[in-house]
């Protein structure tokens, strides 16, 4: 195993963070998070030309073919950027067609997708206490019909993956589809309850790959969380240098350096926990479905500490719509849930345990674990 980035990964990062400076600053963030399904159209056509809509699914697709370490970087990025829209929840969607659909499926679906044509959701989480695939009641057939709710992007969606008790199915947005808009914490990225009536299915027939999917999504959700620690632990660095009290930076003072240095730490340890669940899931190592649960559970536990120290050393500024602080620890808070939150994962790592899977990996991260209770 490499542990750095190669040459090719780190120009990725350094190109992928250079272009979200450029044509996504915060002020632009703000602007689309304000309209009415955070989706712009001209943001989404540049993602395309650089690539980053087709960047991992396969090149006979139209696709780069790049690996999930890479998905990691570019999804850190999009993360610090606190990119808007549905990029997220099209990329979700787009795995969930690799994994499970079939060839013809996958040049109808992911091909626009690659070529920027399309945007797409993913369905899973229903009114009831489902938390996986393994619990949703919904069934499908050559109709669907029921309910789906906190569906990110579905309004600026041209079609849906919609994940039912018997397999995966492809809905296309339109006749018996019905969207409402839901409230969530992350103003950055709209959320709906979507109803199915009689709406016409595809069922994709290769459904057992679907925990694959699942966990290529979880690995997606913790790197985009990394990010965005990053960038508040970036954000509280800079105003503990230039805000003053008792006539000195308050970064001169042991407590807030304390605050500092344990956000430091914990992003740097999120961080390598998903570039390892990345390179892991990209390998199919025995220890793979364990790393990424690791990486969820840790990071959704670890960003919520480092929001809750970026907004208390800015204090009552950290609090206001100017700041930007508040809009990443939006963020972080809906995904925490998205694909389990740590309790989910960390039951799922217990039952992993139980059942033999990479003690050695398991005795690698007990510091991660006992760090986080």
């Amino acid at each position: 195993m490499q542990f750095g980035l190669n040459e090719t990964q780190q120009i990725l990062q350094t190109n992928a963070r250079k272009f979200f400076a450029t044509e996504c600053p915060m002020s632009e963030v703000r602007r689309i998070a304000e309209t009415e399904t955070a989706h712009d159209a001209t943001l989404w056509n540049k993602f395309a030309e650089q690539g980053y809509t087709s960047a991992f699914f396969p090149e006979e697709y139209g696709g780069l073919g790049l690996g999930l370490v890479e998905m990691a970087l570019l999804m850190e990025e999009m993360g610090r950027a606190l990119v808007p829209g549905p990029f997220l929840s099209t990329l979700i969607a787009g795995v969930f067609i690799e994994a499970a659909g079939s060839a013809e499926q996958k040049e109808r679906f992911l091909r626009p997708i690659c070529d920027g044509r399309a945007t797409a959701a993913h369905a899973l989480l229903e009114p009831n206490p489902a938390r996986d695939i393994h619990s949703v009641k919904m069934r499908g057939g050559d109709t669907i019909s029921g309910t789906k709710i906190f569906v990110a992007g579905a309004a600026a969606a041209d079609f849906l993956v919609v994940v039912a008790a018997d397999g995966a199915y492809a809905v296309h947005a339109g006749e018996g589809v019905a969207i409402q808009p839901m409230p969530s914490l992350d103003v950055t990225r709209k959320y709906y309850a979507v109803t199915f009536e009689n709406a016409i299915a595809e069922r994709l027939p290769n459904s057992g790959n679907m925990q694959r999917a699942v966990d290529i999504a979880t690995l997606a959700v913790a790197a985009e969380t990394v990010g965005g620690m990053q960038r508040v632990l970036d954000l509280a660095v800079e105003y503990a240098k230039t805000r003053k009290q008792f006539g000195n930076p308050i970064g001169k003072y042991q407590a807030v350096q304390h605050m500092c240095a344990d956000s430091y730490l914990e992003t740097e340890s999120a961080r390598s926990a998903a570039y390892y669940a990345g390179w892991a899931l990209q390998e199919n190592t025995p220890e793979a479905a364990l790393a990424v649960s690791i990486a969820k559970m840790y990071s959704s536990d670890a960003a919520r500490n480092v929001g809750n120290r970026g907004i208390q050393i800015h204090g009552g500024m950290g609090f206001t719509w100017e700041n930007d602080v508040h809009l990443y620890y939006r963020r972080f808070k809906a995904n925490e849930t998205a694909f389990g939150d740590a309790t989910f994962h960390r039951e799922r790592i217990a039952s992993l345990i139980i059942d033999g899977v990479a003690p050695a990996l398991m005795r690698a991260a007990s510091p991660l674990l006992a760090t986080q209770g």
